[in-house]
């Protein structure tokens, strides 16, 4: 297994300290605040293993980020058993640090049951083995960003993410570009097959590249000049899925207006099962120099 998927399965793997509450770490790397999608991944895990019957599964989660998770120290999640109902449950999850919440999320389970069906098409894209690898992009920047490709091969990497337009992936342009991409990604190894956990490793996965496509079409780039974070962040959960084989992520923003950005992603399966919806609201504040 990869080193990349081993760190991220050890990272959603909580540690139980009381009834309800539960201790998560961050990876050991120089980063000034947790990625968001990381503290998504581990109160969805924190929320589940409060959940006794094996056929509920989560269906949706509703959540927002408070304040900026400290990297350094661990985080506290804190699960309030809300309902549990004849085939609905719901929680509450909230994160703590340094004494005060830097996120909450609600989050509703499901027993599975028959229904009516039907969906969109999934649009139209190559397939993943035809696009360049994560290697093969830093092959190409080496020469003129060495530093960039230094910096990029020096962290794990536990999701392999291949772009289809090239203007939302890792390499700055300062080129203006629709508000839409499609990236195929996946677990960058095998994973165990508890549904869970891969229900999980997508939440962690979503928000990768979600608030991205909503600066697309402005030209300019994560950096000094801009003030980025997730707000907030929705999912629904459709079908039974993999997320260490192949799926394919289809974005799109709306608007962005007031130094927030919307943003909406579809997930499908290779064969082309929708198999999850996600939202986003992230702020996108220009940030004048001195």
């Amino acid at each position: 297994m990869a080193d990349g998927i081993k760190s991220l399965i050890t990272l959603l793997d909580l540690e139980e300290l009381e009834v309800n509450i539960f201790r998560g770490r961050s990876p050991q790397e120089d980063r000034q605040r947790v990625f968001g999608g990381q503290v998504l991944g581990q109160a969805l895990v924190a929320a589940t293993r409060t959940i006794e019957a094996e056929t509920r599964i989560a269906h949706s989660l509703h959540a927002y980020f408070l304040r900026p998770g400290d990297p350094a120290i661990p985080i506290l999640y804190d699960v309030d058993r809300i309902r549990d109902g004849r085939s609905f449950s719901t929680r509450r999850v909230v994160a703590i640090q340094h004494g005060r919440a830097i996120f909450n999320m609600a989050v509703s389970f499901h027993d599975e049951e028959p229904g009516l069906e039907h969906q969109i098409e999934m649009p139209d894209a190559p397939p993943p083995e035809s696009l360049p690898s994560f290697e093969d992009r830093l092959a190409e920047i080496e020469h003129d960003h060495p530093e960039l490709a230094r910096e990029m091969r020096s962290r794990d990497r536990p999701i392999e993410q291949r772009w289809v337009e090239r203007g939302g992936d890792f390499l700055p342009d300062h080129e203006k570009h629709p508000p839409y991409q499609r990236v195929w990604f996946r677990a960058a190894g095998p994973l165990p097959d508890a549904l869970a956990l891969h229900q999980c490793v997508l939440a962690y996965a979503s928000d990768l590249t979600l608030l991205d496509t909503s600066i697309l079409p402005h030209a300019i780039d994560f950096g000094p000049g801009l003030q980025a974070a997730s707000l907030d962040h929705a999912m629904w959960f459709h079908r039974r899925f993999r997320a260490d084989e192949w799926l394919l992520y289809a974005q799109d923003s709306p608007v962005s207006r007031g130094a927030r950005g919307y943003s909406r992603g579809s997930v499908f399966t290779r064969s082309g099962e929708l198999v999850a919806s996600m939202t986003q609201e992230g702020l996108i504040r220009l940030v004048e120099g001195d």
